[in-house]
């Protein structure tokens, strides 16, 4: 029988420490997940904000083209379905890909967040509109947007509170200088989704 030091063979436990090593490591990386996943909502998919970025590009092109205030509001009320469908139907998607869901506990908590900024958006974007008040209406959408990010995010992963400081520094400084943004804005909010987009894909998936 050979001696587990047998100069021949090599110590035959030196595997075992290493395997024990390896298994702690995986077994703190379930922890960290799992704690992460019970504390957050980890389903925002940053593939849908990319892609929500590119739509908000062209929007911004096709609103430089319009003749009227009214039209340019158009062209963005059809961005605003179009880039929230594509980010709730892909982050639905990346929900039930993680073996959870969007109307989970923590996801609820997201969107009952999240809605509260954007209702005050939609008011303002009516008063705005009425009054032919057009001028605000981009500091107005970046800050409130910005803010409903910020507090939605609390429930989500680090990242997506920095987006919405982003976005919302970038709204108050057009508010407080009154800067004409009908083109900063779109350039702004297609850059900031594509950008902040592709580090959540890489560092959360999807």
């Amino acid at each position: 029988m050979n001696s587990p030091l047998d100069p021949q063979t090599g110590p035959q436990f030196s595997a075992q420490p290493q395997a024990l090593h390896q298994r702690a490591q995986d077994n703190l990386h379930f922890i960290r997940t799992s704690m992460e996943r019970a504390t957050s909502f980890t389903g925002v998919s940053g593939k849908s904000y990319c892609v929500a970025g590119v739509t908000v590009l062209i929007a911004t092109a096709v609103a430089q083209q319009q003749s009227g205030p009214a039209a340019w509001l158009t062209v963005w009320m059809i961005e605003l379905a179009l880039a929230a469908s594509i980010i709730l139907w892909m982050t639905m998607r990346k929900a039930q890909a993680q073996g959870g869901s969007l109307w989970s506990s923590n996801g609820r908590k997201l969107l009952a967040a999240f809605t509260p900024a954007m209702v005050v958006g939609g008011v303002l974007t009516v008063s705005c509109a009425l009054q032919e008040a057009y001028d605000w209406l981009p500091g107005i959408w970046l800050s409130l947007y910005g803010a409903a990010i910020m507090t939605a995010g609390a429930y989500s992963v680090a990242i997506i509170p920095v987006m919405g400081a982003v976005l919302l520094l970038c709204g108050s400084v057009v508010l407080l200088l009154n800067i004409d943004a009908a083109l900063l804005f779109g350039l702004i909010m297609g850059s900031v989704h594509i950008l902040f987009g592709l580090l959540i894909w890489r560092s959360h998936g999807g």
